[in-house]
C-alpha cells in the first residue's frame, strides 16, 4: 500500500488506516486506489478474520479531495471544449473507486469495524455506514455533505443511511446537510457505540479482535442474511436463513462451540 493507506495484519485482524492527516484523510485518487486495493486484499486473504478501518489525525475521512477535484473538473471542461463528449474522468471515480470500496466493505465475508475518530463526511461517512459495526469517538461527527456541493449521494449512502435511521431522517440529512454529533448519531441509530476520544483506538481494536477470534464463518452468514433480508420479503428471507443455518450447523466451529458448552470451557474458533 502507499503511505496514504496503511495496512497491518496481526492475529487475524487487518487494520486499514487512512493516513493523510494533514488533508483530514481526504480522498485523492492515490488514496482511493490504495484503500480499494487494501480492502480487496483483506477480503480475499484467508488469514484475515476481521477488519478495522480507522483514520489518523483529527478526521476519519472528509470525503472527496476537493482540491484535486477542481483540477479534474477543469480537465473535463478542456476535454469537452475539444469535442470529447464522454463522461469525463471526474465522476468516473464513483464506478472506479467508491463503488468497489463500499462493495468490499459490505460484501466481504468477514466483519468490518469502522472506528470513527473524527469528522466523517461525504464518502467518508458512506464508508463508515457500510461497515458492520461503528464505534465512534465522542468528539466525532457525521455530515452527508453531498447536496452542499450540488451532488447526489454516492458511496452507498442512499442505501445504507435509510436502513440505519429510516427514510425520513435520511432524506432530511441528505437534503439539508449538517453536522451530526456523536451523541445524536447514537440516538438516531447511526452508530453502535460512543467512547471517549482517548479510548477509541484501544476500544475499537478490542472489539475488532473479539470478532477476529470469534466464529467468523457464522459472522459471514449473519452478514449475508442481513443484507439479503434488507431487500427481500419474509418468505424468501426465511428460505435464506434455512440455507445459511444448514451451512453453519455443519461447520467445525458449531461443533466446537457445542462441545465447549457441554464441557463448560471457552471455545476456540477457526472460522471453518
Amino acid at each position: 500500500m502507499t503511505d496514504t493507506v496503511l495496512y497491518d495484519l496481526a492475529d487475524g485482524l487487518a487494520t486499514i488506516t487512512l493516513n493523510r492527516p494533514d488533508a483530514m484523510n481526504a480522498l485523492n485518487i492515490d488514496t482511493k486506489v490504495a484503500l480499494r486495493d487494501a480492502l480487496l486484499q483483506a477480503a480475499e486473504d484467508p488469514a484475515v478474520r476481521a477488519v478495522l478501518l480507522i483514520g489518523t489525525g483529527r478526521a476519519f475521512c472528509v470525503g472527496q479531495d476537493l482540491k484535486e477535484h477542481i483540477g479534474l473538473l477543469a480537465a473535463d471542461r478542456e476535454a469537452h471544449a475539444h469535442g470529447d463528449q464522454g463522461e469525463g474522468s471526474t465522476m468516473s471515480t464513483v464506478s472506479l473507486h467508491y463503488n468497489p470500496i463500499v462493495t468490499a466493505i459490505a460484501g466481504m465475508p468477514k466483519p468490518v469495524v469502522a472506528a470513527v475518530n473524527g469528522v466523517a463526511a461525504g464518502a467518508g461517512a458512506g464508508f463508515a455506514f457500510a461497515a458492520d459495526y461503528r464505534i465512534v469517538a465522542d468528539t466525532a461527527s457525521f455530515n452527508t455533505s453531498f447536496a452542499g456541493v450540488a451532488l447526489t449521494a454516492d458511496s452507498g449512502v442512499s442505501w445504507t443511511l435509510q436502513r440505519l435511521i429510516g427514510h425520513g431522517r435520511a432524506a432530511d440529512l441528505l437534503l439539508f446537510p449538517r453536522n451530526v454529533s456523536s451523541a445524536e448519531a447514537l440516538e438516531l441509530g447511526m452508530v453502535n457505540r460512543v467512547v471517549p476520544a482517548a479510548d477509541l483506538a484501544a476500544e475499537a481494536a478490542a472489539v475488532a479482535r473479539r470478532l477476529a477470534e470469534g466464529p467468523t464463518a457464522a459472522y459471514a452468514a449473519i452478514k449475508e442474511s442481513l443484507g439479503y433480508a434488507s431487500c427481500h420479503g419474509l418468505t424468501d428471507s426465511l428460505t435464506k436463513e434455512d440455507e445459511l443455518q444448514r451451512r453453519a450447523g455443519a461447520s467445525q466451529d458449531h461443533r466446537t462451540a457445542v462441545d465447549a458448552f457441554v464441557q463448560k470451557r471457552q471455545p476456540r474458533f477457526t472460522g471453518r
